[in-house]
């Protein structure tokens, strides 16, 4: 369940990020290498830690030689990064790169493991709006005591999203989208998702429901296989909160990857953050990153490469034999690359 995007690139700019994310990314790189990947990456930095060090006086986390590389580039990989939560700091990295390439489409498939969840099946695919709702950090203080947020939410916005999610339902034959809202309360603006997501399904032969978010976080809970085999779809916020609830139930943040896709550009990253408490220690978990790696080759062109991480990465995991802690392993983030890196090597000799 993991998407072939029909497009051949043959650069990318990788950012390694702050806290874990040099660990993680070499962890990626270095798989990406022994399978023999072929396009072109070019490192820059990125993330809070340089900006620190830079004396705070750049007015993003992006310094421009790294957005003009990005901007050269078909495609981009970034480690997690920090964004500094006082005001006046930048804008996080990566809300200013969905924003900059107009990626809509922050996509996160989401699978269990046999090993990890034996009595919990868990496969859907999270399709989240990320240029626009409450994130796009229009806020303003009204009061000394009061201060208000703007939750923008387009028909346009609202249809290509669903447009994009309608589109991977037909390619991987998933017959079920459910529209998160709350429409309820928010009826002007999640009344605008609804009415586009409802068009964007017509003659399509796709089951739609609509749930409110709270309920289906519930749902989530207590009748997780229901949604197997169903595209998830809505604004960011809601969103943002189920995509990581349905993360949870895969049993760790440290297996999830992610994408931003928009028309023309593609952001991959893994779901988790930048964890500085972990930094520099070898023991957290890269699958979400390889897996992110992994999909930018299908991406680039590569999907044997693709393919080959991915189908490794389940069998280490399931094996349980060099996994990290998260995972109910005591391997470290190098042996853990280690395992991947020589069943994807085998698969790719067959």
């Amino acid at each position: 369940m993991y998407p072939n995007i029909a497009i051949v690139s043959k650069k990318s700019v990788v950012m390694k990020g702050d806290g874990i994310g040099p660990e993680v990314v070499d962890s990626m790189l270095r798989v990406l290498k022994e399978c023999n990947f072929q396009s072109e990456l070019i490192l820059a930095e990125v993330g809070s830690e340089q900006w620190e060090k830079n004396g705070r006086k750049d007015a993003s986390y992006i310094p421009e030689s790294t957005m003009k590389s990005l901007e050269e580039a078909d495609c981009c990989f970034k480690g997690p990064t920090t964004t500094i939560p006082v005001p006046g700091a930048p804008r996080s990295v990566a809300v200013t790169l969905r924003q900059k390439f107009d990626l809509y489409a922050n996509i996160r498939p989401t699978k269990t493991y046999d090993r990890l969840t034996p009595d919990r099946k868990l496969d859907c695919v999270c399709f989240r709006e990320a240029t626009e709702g409450l994130y796009t950090g229009v806020e303003t203080k009204i009061t000394d005591d009061a201060a208000i947020a703007i939750r923008k939410i387009t028909r346009q916005g609202s249809r290509r999203l669903v447009d994009s999610a309608v589109d991977w339902a037909n390619k991987f034959e998933m017959k079920k989208m459910v529209a998160i809202t709350k429409r309820n309360i928010l009826k002007q603006t999640d009344g605008i998702f609804w009415e586009e997501t409802q068009k964007a399904v017509e003659g399509t032969g796709i089951e739609l429901s609509e749930i409110y978010i709270d309920n289906m976080a519930q749902q989530m809970i207590i009748a997780t296989e229901q949604f197997n085999g169903s595209v998830l779809v809505s604004t960011n916020l809601f969103m943002d909160i189920i995509s990581e609830l349905a993360s949870a139930l895969v049993g760790s943040i440290g297996l999830i990857y992610s994408a931003n896709i928009g028309k023309n550009y593609a952001m991959f990253e893994a779901a988790h953050g930048s964890a500085p408490q972990f930094a520099g220690q070898n023991k957290v978990n890269p699958t979400a990153t390889v897996l992110s790696g992994a999909w930018m080759a299908d991406y680039m062109g590569e999907r044997e490469v693709r393919d080959a991480i991915f189908g490794a990465t389940e069998q280490v995991i399931n094996e349980g034999k060099a996994v990290t802690w998260d995972i109910g392993g005591n391997a470290t983030t190098t042996q853990m690359t280690d395992a991947i890196i020589e069943y994807a090597k085998d698969r790719l000799k067959k």
